[in-house]
């Protein structure tokens, strides 16, 4: 492998052209030019703004809605680049706010797994040549996970502002891990903890391990019995390949313990929603984080039920953007409870973003389950040696093996 790129390169920007909400368009507009800004997903159909006087030179609309054709081709005329909403989609081609689990859970009260709005982009992400799309849909799909990149990016900026990026921890483990067994237990329990000790708790967004972490921060501000009453609601439904009785479980546990933060219509600031009888929240723009935290899941493995646990759901077409994503954020370090081949793979993407540095100081390297990764699958034998040679030193101490979920999250929080 070469080198690794300099770090302006693949570090996240702030980009003052972007207008990414109705607020920030309107005070744009009042200056009476959008020579050069780049307009993303916006619904201009709503409340028309009048654009007849307005400079648009150079101006790229992506992904907004007009109250008519003809405004879009007359902006053309003007000058500005118009790349509408493609038709027939299922998706936005220029979301405007990360997933939430009530947004990808749309549609299962009326029709089930089958009618979901996850369940239905799935169905046409395999209709469409899946991995390999055909143009029309490779387009929109690039532009749809460009738009998640956007939102990513606007909803974790204040979290890292706030906390730094060594507050954010990744937590990695088999997808197949039952619901009520000890690994998934234990998994709920450190996302938890983490939460507890302000951490941004990131998972692959997927079913085990992933929805255990998840949903372990979801209830982190309530008693741990009641952590405990939710596990055992969801035993009750224990496979992910029972699609529909797995989803019910999930959304009964929200619907008895559940609150969210959802993002408005026309913009990205959240506003917090809860039941009655949950415990409150400091609204701001910080409460999707200790509602689940962050899950970072793919189309490409859609045969797995929505993780419906996490606080924003930063859903991707492309599985290589999604993997580097949720690497390049957990620089507070990575949990990795038992797993398979998937769980493996991320071990050495991790170790080779660590041994180069690519995204600068890492955290603690935690193996949940010291058999596990010593005898069954001795990972710790190839990772150490590894690490000890970076070019930035001896690295080695950054692995650690326990089979305690306190000792693992003192590990990542000291």
């Amino acid at each position: 492998m070469p080198t690794p790129p300099p770090a302006d390169v693949i570090e996240p920007h702030t980009w003052t052209d972007e207008i990414q909400t109705r607020a920030e368009f309107d005070r744009r507009l009042a200056t009476g030019s959008l020579v050069g800004l780049t307009v993303q997903g916006l619904r201009l159909d709503l409340e028309p703004p009048d654009l007849t006087g307005v400079e648009v030179a150079g101006t790229l609309f992506v992904g907004c809605r007009f109250a008519s054709r003809q405004v879009g081709a007359d902006l053309v005329r003007r000058g500005a680049n118009v790349v509408p909403p493609f038709s027939g989609l299922p998706y936005p081609t220029q979301p405007s706010h990360l997933y939430t689990p009530e947004e990808l859970a749309a549609g299962f009260t009326e029709g089930g797994f089958a009618a979901m709005y996850d369940t239905r982009v799935y169905a046409h992400f395999r209709a469409h040549g899946g991995a390999l799309p055909d143009v029309r849909e490779a387009l929109g799909q690039r532009l749809h996970d460009h738009g998640v990149d956007n939102a990513l990016a606007d909803a974790t900026r204040a979290w890292l502002t706030a906390h730094g990026p060594q507050s954010v921890v990744g937590v990695m483990g088999g997808h197949a891990v039952r619901r009520g067994s000890q690994s998934y237990r234990m998994a709920a329990l450190l996302g938890r903890e983490l939460a507890r000790a302000h951490r941004l708790v990131v998972t692959g967004g997927g079913p085990g391990v992933m929805e255990a972490a998840n949903l372990g921060a979801y209830l982190s501000t309530r008693p741990t019995e009641d952590l405990t009453a939710a596990i055992d609601l969801l035993a009750a439904a224990p496979d992910y390949t029972d699609h529909d009785r797995y989803t019910a479980a999930a959304l009964r546990v929200r619907e008895l313990f559940g609150r969210s933060v959802t993002p408005p219509a026309n913009g990205t600031e959240p506003v917090t929603a809860y039941r009655a009888d949950s415990a409150a929240l400091t609204t701001g723009d910080l409460d999707w984080a200790g509602c689940g935290g962050l899950a970072v899941p793919t189309w490409l493995y859609g045969h797995e039920p929505a993780n419906l646990f996490a606080g924003r759901i930063a859903k991707y077409f492309s599985n290589a953007i999604r993997e580097d994503t949720i690497l390049r954020l957990a620089r507070g370090g990575i949990v990795f409870a038992p797993g398979r081949a998937g769980t493996v793979q991320e071990v050495f993407q991790a170790a080779t973003k660590t041994y180069y540095g690519t995204d600068g100081a890492s955290g603690a390297y935690v193996f949940l389950d010291r058999a596990y990764w010593t005898t069954e699958l001795p990972v710790e034998s190839l990772l150490r040696p590894l690490l000890a040679a970076s070019p930035f030193g001896d690295l080695s101490d950054t692995v650690h093996l326990t089979d305690d979920v306190h000792e693992a999250a003192r590990l990542l929080t000291r």
